[in-house]
């Protein structure tokens, strides 16, 4: 088994601090320069700033060398966190008039509005995550760091357009799907990842040379190794759609009791 060196990218690094300061002076001292501008309470800004925690663990530390150079099981998991933790924590950190400033400074608001549809959102996700798991363009992005760091923003982005019709906590840009349609649509989300993790879990034959001519750090070989990604695929994601399916579930049919509880002529 071979020893893992890793120094951390100094531009991950630079600007996922530079994003925190931003994040923080937007939502702090600078507040009140925004356009209907509120106070933004405690959790999102919790949850915004985790985000940014996961999306370092995911970036600058040694999870990226051993994914990126080693098991393709740990550059999985990396992107499982960047679109199943990392985006749902930004979005949902996200106030919504800090939303609409930048999505009207970078004149996206337009591309958002039609892309946030639960049809497209949906199918630009899946398409975009299987698509970066077909070999030749997996190990393009490996080989070229300026490609596989826009993969990763092409993940996270791709990924809050998914999660809008869930979490956008902008109606007037990105209304969120009723919640039933929600239950239906996270329920959905386990199709796409489910068939192409069992495709990997299930196969004898290995995709990706890169993992192939790898030096072994575990007992694990390059077959076994893409099997277990493919499981991590398969059930992780699997597991955690239907897991968001039940937390959706319950939490509309106990508002719709607390609603019909209410005694009439009470708002």
């Amino acid at each position: 088994m071979e020893y893992v060196s890793y120094t951390p990218p100094p531009s991950v690094v630079a600007g996922l601090v530079g994003l925190l300061i931003l994040y923080v002076l937007c939502v702090g001292p600078y507040r009140d320069r925004f356009v209907g501008s509120a106070v933004v309470p405690r959790g999102r800004q919790i949850a915004f700033v985790s985000g940014l925690v996961v999306m370092l663990i995911a970036l600058a530390t040694p999870l990226d060398t051993i994914g990126d150079q080693y098991l393709f099981t740990v550059h999985m998991l990396q992107h499982l966190l960047l679109t199943l933790v990392v985006a749902p924590l930004l979005l949902g950190g996200s106030p919504a008039w800090l939303l609409r400033q930048i999505l009207a400074a970078t004149r996206l608001t337009g591309f958002v509005r039609w892309a946030r549809h639960p049809i497209v959102a949906f199918f630009t996700f899946n398409l975009v995550f299987s698509l970066a798991h077909v070999p030749a363009f997996y190990e393009a992005t490996l080989s070229n760091e300026v490609l596989h760091a826009a993969e990763h923003l092409v993940f996270v982005g791709t990924a809050m357009l998914m999660w809008m019709p869930v979490l956008s906590p902008a109606p007037d840009i990105a209304a969120r799907y009723p919640p039933l349609g929600q239950v239906l649509y996270l329920f959905l989300q386990t199709v796409p990842a489910s068939l192409l993790g069992a495709l990997l879990a299930s196969t004898a034959s290995t995709y990706y040379p890169t993992y192939v001519l790898a030096p072994r750090i575990t007992s694990l070989s390059a077959l076994e190794d893409q099997q277990l990604g493919g499981l991590l695929m398969w059930v992780g994601s699997g597991l955690y759609f239907l897991i968001a399916t039940g937390v959706v579930f319950f939490i509309s049919a106990s508002r719709e009791e607390a609603a019909n509880r209410r005694p009439l002529g009470v708002h």
